[in-house]
């Protein structure tokens, strides 16, 4: 299929094609007349790609799925450094959840202790104003 085609098949653009295939991670054949060509593996692939963008990982990370596909592997998910790639994510995403997790709290710990406080005196002064 040419690149037109794998394009629309996988739902990016051409030049996002050609951005990959430039970093190692979509192959093209090249026709008669030099057109990219590519097989129907490519569409697995670069659907894994945006798979793993979407998730958080970065185009290097993509490298060992794209290898455990291109191994005959159904998903990229199989092979070691796979696996191993989606526990690092994972527990980056976890350390994530942590730390937001505690601003969340200390945010709830301040507005509550502002509600408890009495109200300033600044605001007060501006409601006499509009009086």
């Amino acid at each position: 299929m040419l690149i037109g085609e794998l394009a629309d098949r996988a739902g990016i653009s051409a030049r996002m094609l050609r951005y990959y295939e430039r970093q190692g991670l979509v192959r093209a054949g090249r026709s008669a007349n030099g057109y990219r060509v590519y097989d129907e593996g490519e569409v697995v692939v670069v659907r894994k790609i945006r798979e793993l963008l979407a998730l958080g990982f970065d185009l290097a990370d993509a490298g060992a799925f794209v290898t455990c596909l291109r191994a005959g592997n159904r998903s990229g998910d199989e092979c070691p450094d796979s696996v191993e790639s989606l526990r690092r994510r994972l527990a980056e995403v976890e350390g994530a959840i942590a730390e937001l997790t505690d601003v969340r709290e200390r945010l709830r710990g301040q507005l509550a202790a502002a509600d408890d406080a009495p109200r300033c005196e600044l605001s007060h002064y501006l409601s006499e104003e509009n009086r």
